[in-house]
Order: C-alpha cells, then sequence, then structure tokens
C-alpha cells in the first residue's frame, strides 16, 4: 500500500500537468497503457487475461471506472483539497461495505482510528463550504463506488491473479473514454504526451500494488493505509509546484499517521491475542522415528 499510494500521488502530478486536457481524454490514454501493458504481462506470463469469476471482474472495472470518473469531474469542477478529500472518505465506505460484501468485521476501536485519520486530512487540506452540493454529492458517490470496488478486488482473493483484476478496470473505462473523446477532442502536444505516458504506468504500478494488498490483507488492515497519501501529496505539491500549506497541516499530518498506526497496533495486539486454531485429529502429524 505504501507502493500504491506513492504511485497514485505520482500519477496525481501528472494530471496536474495537463489542465488543459479533458480529464476523460486523460483517462483514455491512462486505459490504453494499463490495458497494453496488462495484456502483454499478461501473455508473458500465459495467463489467461479474461479470468473465471467475470461478475466481480466486471463488479470491480465498473466501480472503478464510475468512481475514477467522477472523481477526475470534482476535480475540475472543485478545489483540490476539497476533491481529495472527499475521496478520503473511499476507506470508510470500505470497511462498511466489507460488512456486508465479505463479512469482515471492523472492531469499534478501528472507527475511531478511521475518523482519527479522516480528521487528520480535514485539518491538513481544510473541505470548502461553498462547493456547489451536486458535486459534493457526486464526490461521495465516488467514494462510495471505490469502496465496492476495493470490495470486489477482496472478493477475487485466491480465484484471480492480480494483473487480470487490474485489467478489467481500464478495459471497462476504455470504451466510455473513447466516446467522449470523439466529439471532445483536445490534441496532445510537446511534453504532454511525456506526462500521459507517466500517467498510465504510475497507474498501472498503483494498481497492480494496490490489489496485491487487498487481496494479501483483511480490508480494515489495508484502507487504512490510503491515508498516507496526504503526505505524498503535501509533498509533492510543495516539491512541484511550490504550494505551500500552513503549519497546522502539521498537525493534520501528524493525525493521520497516529490513526493509521494505532490501527495497525491494534490489530497486530488483537492478532497476538487470539488463540492458537487447535488442527484436526487425523491433521496433526505423526511423531518422526527419532524423536519417539
Amino acid at each position: 500500500m505504501l507502493l500504491s499510494t506513492l504511485c497514485f500521488a505520482l500519477m496525481n502530478v501528472c494530471v496536474k500537468l495537463l489542465p488543459h486536457l479533458p480529464a476523460m481524454e486523460i483517462i483514455l490514454f491512462r486505459s490504453l497503457i494499463s490495458v497494453g501493458l496488462s495484456y502483454l504481462t499478461l501473455r508473458a506470463l500465459r495467463i489467461r487475461p479474461w479470468g473465471t469469476n467475470h461478475f466481480f471482474l466486471i463488479a470491480r472495472g465498473t466501480t472503478g471506472a464510475l468512481a475514477l470518473m467522477l472523481y477526475f469531474g470534482t476535480l475540475q469542477r472543485m478545489p483540490l483539497a476539497t476533491a481529495v478529500t472527499l475521496q478520503y472518505l473511499a476507506p470508510i465506505f470500505t470497511a462498511i461495505i466489507g460488512i456486508f460484501v465479505v463479512k469482515e468485521a471492523v472492531k469499534p476501536w478501528q472507527w475511531l482510528f478511521f475518523l482519527l485519520s479522516f480528521a487528520g486530512v480535514l485539518w491538513a487540506e481544510g473541505v470548502d463550504t461553498r462547493v456547489e452540493p451536486l458535486w459534493l454529492g457526486l464526490g461521495v458517490l465516488s467514494a462510495v463506488f471505490s469502496g465496492f470496488s476495493y470490495n470486489s478486488i477482496r472478493r477475487l482473493k485466491g480465484k484471480e491473479h492480480p494483473l487480470v483484476v487490474v485489467f478489467y478496470f481500464p478495459m471497462v473505462a476504455l470504451p466510455i473514454a473513447g466516446v467522449y473523446c470523439l466529439f471532445n477532442w483536445t490534441a496532445p502536444h510537446g511534453w504532454d504526451w511525456l506526462w500521459l505516458l507517466l500517467t498510465g504506468v504510475f497507474t498501472q504500478g498503483a494498481q497492480v500494488y494496490m490489489t496485491k494488498a487487498y487481496q494479501a490483507e483483511q480490508l480494515s488492515k489495508v484502507a487504512n493505509w490510503n491515508y498516507l497519501g496526504i503526505l505524498y501529496a503535501l509533498g509533492f505539491g510543495l516539491a512541484f509546484f511550490g504550494e505551500a500549506f500552513p503549519p497546522g497541516a502539521y498537525a493534520g499530518m501528524g493525525l493521520v499517521l497516529a490513526g493509521v498506526l494505532l490501527n495497525a497496533w491494534y490489530l497486530a495486539q488483537h492478532a497476538r491475542r487470539a488463540p492458537l486454531p487447535v488442527p484436526e485429529p487425523d491433521a496433526i502429524p505423526a511423531t518422526p522415528p527419532l524423536e519417539r
């Protein structure tokens, strides 16, 4: 998840360098590159790209594509800090939806840690209350779709290769973005091609690492690490765009880290106290002759 959030943050830097291109056009190039990289890698590994669990694969691709389109739409129609803050509702929705979709309970203390991290995001970035209610609602809806998408990934644990799961996301987004670009095309020029290429490459890395993380661990263990993206965002904003932030933002970042680390510590302590499973009689291995 650390690698995934880093790649997503670098992707956001590339997107921010393309303010003159329509969001759907960036999604088109991003999807083309991701489809190509996924397909070539799957062929090289001799893995069937279409998978077998089509319902959850299509659900992952559809909900992920809808979340991305709504998120890019809010980025263009509200302040960056507000759009990003709304997207940070996704880990909370992921945990809530996971209770019903993948039957993974969230312990009471974990809700406190989630809210602590989200409060840190609000403190660090702030929210512009002048945003139109329509786009505010669509920003929240984007986070909800992200929650469904991450739960679909979790349901595919042990059933599909991570690259197959990644492959379906751009496969759904590509035709939608393609139709839009037929009627709203702005020709890239100069350095645009490099930023578009890097957008696709960083997206691919982010999706692969995120998929592996969600398939490897419980949702409540993984989702909270998304909040560390705020540290990357503020750091890259300062480094690449000279976006300074007030001293109070450090307190917000501290709350984000506190929520993430407390959640990890709490789950580690809980796992340590959990009783070890007792093996069935038939599963107990025979004592080696030398130890009898």
